[in-house]
């Protein structure tokens, strides 16, 4: 029950609220971060804190000389440690277990991550939340008030519904081109996603000492061994037995060495969480490059701009489309992608089809015009670059931008 507290604690920390009254203000693989990932840190946070999972954590075992609790809190604290060379052996005839031996010229792994695992995985929980929180600042709720009372499933009378998106085509047209810093958060945010997960990988490669680098690809190997030759890699980076030693003065005052023999019952879970986070960062680390590949195909090619408009205003025409594209810039368009994700495709149309009429009415020079002069100049090669008169038959001459055929009067 108490695991079960723990649990309904970061289920209401974690908030995943309706459509209705949450607005959309970034994509899948952006969500993935700081909800879907976030939640399983906090949760294997829980989970290697629950001691009423596992027991006690570490329980180690010795002559007699020193207490039990003593040692086991000694050990727990400092380090303890395996031996490489000692993996891979038969147990019980040439090995007590796995990685533990004769320690003569025999050298150490020493363990001690196993104390800050839990507060580990909430620091990583707190990164990958960080990039949202930062947007969320940033962005500072415009989403959600120009789409209020459109957004989700709320259904509205047609004067109501027509009254709310006249106000929000107002609002973007006079707000028309002054959405570039809107746009320049969000990529930045983005971009801090895909340094986050890769920088996570190094974090905690260094935090396992340089273990977790090859930690999935070394148990999909290990899998695929035979039974009676494979060294099992989950073992010798989260052992489940190690060694421990403790020095104390005896009676003459010499200094004794006391081994000991101590039980990780907590590297059961913790080999377990960082499979699948191994497995999750790469993941995530692919889906958040291709998300910024998909950013910048956005900024630099209007043709997806396009493409990606084209999939939710499904009543314009090629046309209309690319006429709009042409006089709206990247925040702006940022803007119209959003605002389609958090209202339904009819009053998105509906508001777009406004949209446009309206840029018609009100600023009809910004209709593409015919071609320029200086398109038109291999029609006329006879037309200098710079607009100097020469004129290859009389009769014909440049005026400014315009070219003028002079008729000769007829005498009278």
């Amino acid at each position: 029950m108490a695991v079960f507290g723990l649990v309904s604690s970061v289920a209401g920390f974690i908030k995943v609220r309706y459509l209705i009254d949450k607005a959309i203000i970034d994509n899948m693989v952006f969500r993935c971060h700081y909800r879907l990932t976030s939640a399983i840190l906090f949760l294997s946070c829980v989970l290697v804190t629950a001691n009423n999972l596992i027991g006690d954590p570490i329980s180690c075992i010795n002559d007699g000389a020193i207490p039990g609790h003593v040692i086991n809190t000694y050990c727990w604290i400092t380090y303890t440690f395996t031996l490489p060379g000692q993996h891979g052996r038969q147990i019980g005839t040439a090995v007590a277990q796995s990685g533990l031996g004769n320690e003569h010229n025999q050298e150490r792994t020493y363990h001690s991550y196993y104390q800050w695992v839990p507060f580990m995985l909430f620091f990583q929980g707190i990164l990958f939340y960080m990039p949202h929180w930062i947007w969320k600042n940033w962005e500072e709720g415009r989403m959600r008030l120009i789409s209020d009372g459109l957004r989700g499933t709320m259904t509205l009378g047609q004067e109501e519904r027509k009254g709310r998106q006249s106000r929000l085509v107002r609002y973007l047209i006079e707000s028309m081109k002054t959405h570039n810093s809107y746009s320049v958060g969000y990529f930045i945010c983005e971009a801090l996603n895909f340094v986050n997960v890769v920088g996570n990988i190094f974090f905690v490669d260094k935090f396992l000492g340089g273990a977790f680098m090859t930690y999935g690809s070394d148990v999909l190997k290990f899998s695929e061994l035979d039974q009676e030759n494979r060294s099992d890699p989950m073992i010798e980076v989260f052992p489940r037995v190690t060694k421990c030693t403790f020095h104390k003065y005896g009676a003459s005052g010499s200094i004794q060495k006391h081994d000991a023999l101590c039980v990780l019952a907590l590297n059961i879970l913790n080999e377990k969480i960082y499979i699948f986070l191994w497995f999750w960062f790469i993941i995530l680390s692919v889906l958040s490059g291709l998300a910024i590949l998909y950013s910048a195909a956005i900024v630099m090619m209007p043709t997806t701009r396009e493409a990606v408009l084209k999939r939710r205003f499904r009543s314009a025409s090629s046309s209309q489309i690319e006429n709009l594209i042409r006089r709206i810039q990247i925040g702006d368009f940022l803007m119209l992608h959003l605002l389609g994700q958090n209202i339904n495709v009819t009053s998105y149309c509906e508001v777009l089809q406004t949209l446009v009429g309206v840029m018609d009415e009100e600023r009809p020079g910004d209709t593409p015009s015919a071609p320029s002069t200086l398109e038109m100049a291999p029609i006329y090669p006879e037309i200098g670059k710079f607009g100097k008169e020469k004129s290859a038959a009389p009769g014909i001459r440049s005026i400014g931008h315009s070219v003028c055929v002079c008729r000769p009067q007829s005498k009278k």
